[in-house]
């Protein structure tokens, strides 16, 4: 299996600014994503940058990126960029990691590449695990997914799904059997899809939800979905985040 790990990196965060740039443990946090993802089967990984300091600074510590346009409205835009930039055919396996996920685990890389690869029905792929706190279940940033027989996504939502009709009659007290699932935000694709992505119309359920993979699927595309036993690692949206991870990284 060959893929590619794309890592899309911009400098504007409402609540972290700079947050490509961050430092952890004397790094920047986009490089110490990127060295994660070289942990990975991955033939080569990627940054791309839309801004030269962030491409310094990942030159600076030997990580390869690409300088796209700044004015991208989303990460798939920055990526299909991306993909013609690196000259990748149609049939490449491109695995998109987050740029704020410093702690991603090198085998989950792996596992999203590989379900892709071995699910040609599917154009796209991506992670979830179980659900183990009603907290978690009912809160809207958590986004929830639920799977049809063979594994391909039925749906995402912010919502808590699926909704247990006689269980939650009296309120949510305790989860559904089996647990509801949380999704992970790591996604593959295949290189012409992830081109010809941006291009298809917002779908109206993506805009209610907000949530971009509700396009693929609104317009009859397939995402197979690995589930994983464990939660991913820290993830870094605020200082408070960035500090949880510097004190993990610390105390390695």
């Amino acid at each position: 299996m060959s893929f590619t790990v794309l890592i899309p990196a911009r400098l504007a965060s409402t609540r972290l600014p700079d947050k490509p740039l961050a430092d952890i443990g004397g790094v920047p946090m986009v490089v110490r994503v990127a060295q994660r993802a070289e942990q990975s089967s991955a033939a080569q990984v990627v940054v791309a940058a839309d801004s030269a300091r962030i491409a310094d600074a990942c030159s600076r510590h030997g990580v390869r990126a690409v300088l796209t346009r700044d004015d991208h409205p989303s990460g798939s835009d920055r990526l299909a960029e991306a993909c013609e930039q690196l000259g990748l055919d149609k049939d490449d396996l491109v695995v998109n990691v987050q740029g704020d996920e410093p702690l991603i685990d090198p085998g989950l890389i792996d596992a999203v590449a590989l379900l892709l690869q071995q699910r040609p029905q599917a154009a796209m792929s991506t992670a979830a695990h179980p659900i183990a706190s009603v907290d978690e279940f009912l809160n809207p940033n958590v986004v929830k997914v639920v799977l049809q027989a063979d594994g391909l996504a039925l749906y995402f939502s912010r919502a808590p799904i699926p909704w247990w009709r006689d269980g939650f009659a009296q309120g949510v007290t305790g989860l559904p059997d089996p647990a509801p699932l949380r999704h992970i935000g790591i996604y593959g694709y295949r290189a012409g899809f992830l081109r010809a992505f941006p291009r298809m119309p917002p779908a109206p359920v993506e805009s209610c939800e907000a949530l971009e993979q509700l396009r693929a699927l609104w317009h009859g595309h397939r995402i197979a979905v690995h589930v994983s036993d464990a939660p991913p690692g820290v993830g870094v949206d605020t200082p408070e985040d960035l500090e949880r991870v510097r004190a993990l990284l610390a105390g390695d």
